[in-house]
């Protein structure tokens, strides 16, 4: 285990890195927040299953990180299957978010509540393989609530209709990403 503590305004986030069952995730943050890439990371997005319903899936997170155009010129890492690592998205869960492949990089999301849909095996076709869960949220929960609370009326990139009502009006910024 390792742990990490999110200083945002609104609070510290520390979570608990699973270094056991999935070790390449859990490392690759690690070595992104040594070497500077998550500096300016920012929460950014957010999903609220009440805002999402009909447009599967119906799930509760808050994303962050430096953006999709930034974090596509940074390291990634070959994603690490739930069904594998035995690890699930549940309540606090910290995973790493990916584009169609099975690749993924610097932006991360925590749940809120249990979402066994972002397990692997839980959806139909590419998006059966699910999210990276890569650790835990150890305490600050009332932060990660507060973030998913705040208003969300920025148009998303690309202007693509599925994330409407996602994207903060006002970035969360990360002040710093720490390890203790």
């Amino acid at each position: 285990m390792a742990t990490i503590r999110i200083k945002t305004p609104l609070g510290d986030i520390d979570v608990a890195l699973d270094t056991e069952h999935a070790p390449k995730t859990a490392a690759h943050f690690l070595d992104l927040i040594r070497a500077g890439h998550l500096d300016d990371a920012a929460f950014y997005r957010i999903v609220r299953s009440s805002g999402t319903e009909g447009v599967p899936p119906s799930i509760d997170i808050i994303q962050g990180g430096v953006g999709w155009e930034r974090c596509m010129g940074l390291p990634s890492v070959a994603h690490e299957r739930t069904d594998v690592t035995g690890l699930r998205h549940c309540d606090g869960a910290i995973s790493l978010a990916r584009s169609a492949d099975t690749n993924a990089s610097s932006e991360f999301f925590i749940c809120i509540g249990d979402q066994p849909m972002l397990d692997a095996g839980a959806m139909p076709g590419a998006a059966e393989i699910g999210f990276a869960v890569f650790g835990k949220v150890a305490s600050g929960m009332d932060v990660v609530r507060a973030i998913q609370s705040l208003p969300a009326e920025r148009d998303p990139p690309g202007g693509d209709a599925r994330f409407v009502k996602q994207f903060l009006t006002d970035l969360v910024p990360i002040t710093t990403i720490e390890i203790l």
